[in-house]
């Protein structure tokens, strides 16, 4: 018999922002998006790992992460 003690997913978000300008101030929000992500992580305890986290010059972000519950 076997038993499923965790299950994996792997995500890859694409932060973007919702302004069609690329201002310095819209980079920094979409910054601010990816840090309030992963502190809600954080905060509810979720085990991941972080594989890349991408910044493209035009600010967006690409994170491939992987979320790990235990069932």
């Amino acid at each position: 018999m076997k038993r499923i003690k965790a299950a994996c997913i792997t995500q890859t978000i694409h932060f973007i922002n919702k302004d069609i300008t690329k201002s310095e101030y819209s980079k920094r929000k979409v910054q601010e998006e990816v840090t309030r992500y992963k502190h809600r992580l954080d905060r509810e305890r979720t085990k991941y790992k972080i594989l890349s986290e991408e910044v493209e010059e035009d600010g967006f972000v690409f994170v491939q992460n992987i979320l790990k519950e235990p069932i």
